[in-house]
């Protein structure tokens, strides 16, 4: 039996020839081509936005951050569901995240229980939109302005995802992608800000690389610290490729969604995710109460090995982590976010699939539910 991976990055000729050229011509690290990059993406959400690129989302979370000035004594909001670096670019910055809990079926936080977890000391929340379902930022947008928050938006798993009919990244708040190997499009590794404010944007070039800024006649000065964030050319010649692919990629994946809808049994054991307007799709989740099935998730992880699928669990509740718990968290504290932690799984999802995996997925999943 051929196995079925978790993901699998769609690369082709196209790709592998736009790094040949790259490598060819001479010029391989942040040039041309990254600079095409940006350019292409800001258009692709449109809104009048600019992107700069970055070596991945996480980099691009931290400098947004060091710009807005966030640092020890600040708190920022963030949901207690998500990969952990939404959190851990708080802690490197010397900040505390602050978890709120998180909807069962959206997986995403809503501007109640972050108005419920203000306090003093607030300075900003990053929503994340959970495999690729936009938050309902309206809301959010409001709160943030009556309280002089940055509202940083986590849309690492959300590359063309729509909110109200516009692209995700396109509100002129920061807005952070990535283009690791398992997202929709792949810089191989990689990110990117999109932002409307002149200075964020300047200082934001200026933190991707050590710091440095240069004069009209080339003199070189550090006026704040910067890290070494920069995306070379390699990986902006895969990006540009890949994001011409991009909404194909898109479609294919909702189509197989719908797919698995179709083909998955109603259980009062299984959770399956919202399919709101303009989802992209990065994952395709569930929740299996296997407690109440009288198994384990290792168990019913073992299942899917047996017949050849690779199923994934994203993500653990952050804040049970150890170093969240020495901040104080502990169990009980979000418990939405526990119970999606125990009982997720994460089913095979990308454009290369075909309808008959999707099937021996679901058929393996009914199988499970029904034993």
């Amino acid at each position: 039996m051929t196995a079925l991976p978790f993901t699998r990055p769609g690369i082709g000729e196209a790709e592998i020839e736009a790094v040949r050229e790259v490598l060819e011509s001479g010029w391989i690290t942040t040039g041309p081509k990254v600079q095409a990059l940006e350019q292409e993406l800001a258009e692709y959400v449109g809104g009048g936005v600019q992107m700069r690129a970055f070596n991945s989302a996480t980099s691009a979370l931290e400098a947004v951050l060091l710009v807005a000035g966030i640092g020890p004594g600040d708190e920022v909001i963030v949901p207690a569901i998500s990969f952990v670096a939404t959190a851990n670019v708080v802690v490197r910055v010397g900040a505390r995240p602050v978890f709120v809990d998180v909807d069962l079926h959206t997986r995403n936080l809503d501007a109640k229980s972050v108005a419920a977890a203000l306090t003093a000391s607030t300075r900003a929340v990053i929503p994340v939109q959970f495999a690729g379902l936009a938050v309902d930022l309206e809301p959010l947008y409001r709160l943030a302005d009556k309280h002089g928050l940055l509202l940083l938006e986590d849309a690492a798993q959300a590359i063309g995802t729509e909110y109200q009919g516009n692209k995700v990244g396109s509100s002129g708040n920061p807005v952070c992608f990535s283009f690791h190997p398992n997202k929709n499009m792949t810089t191989i590794e990689g990110g990117a800000v999109a932002c409307n404010d002149p200075d964020m944007l300047a200082r934001l070039e200026q933190v991707r690389f050590h710091g440095i800024a240069r004069d009209s006649s080339g003199h070189m000065d550090v006026p704040e610290w910067g890290g070494k964030m920069n995306l070379p050319d390699v990986n902006a010649a895969v990006g540009l490729v890949q994001l011409a692919r991009l909404d194909d990629f898109n479609r294919r994946r909702r189509e197989l969604v719908q797919q698995s809808y179709q083909h998955l049994q109603e259980s009062a054991l299984l959770v399956l995710p919202v399919d709101g307007d303009g989802h992209s799709w990065h994952m395709f989740w569930v929740c299996v109460d296997h407690a109440e099935l009288g198994t384990t998730r290792e168990a019913i992880l073992a299942r899917f090995s047996e017949q050849g699928i690779a199923a994934g669990i994203h993500y653990p509740a952050m804040h049970l982590f150890s170093l969240y718990r020495r901040m104080g968290y502990s169990e009980g504290d979000f418990p939405v976010a526990e119970r999606i932690g125990s009982q997720t799984l994460t089913l095979p999802l990308f454009p290369a699939m075909r309808e008959s995996d999707v099937e021996h997925v679901c058929d393996t999943l009914n199988s499970i539910l029904s034993s």
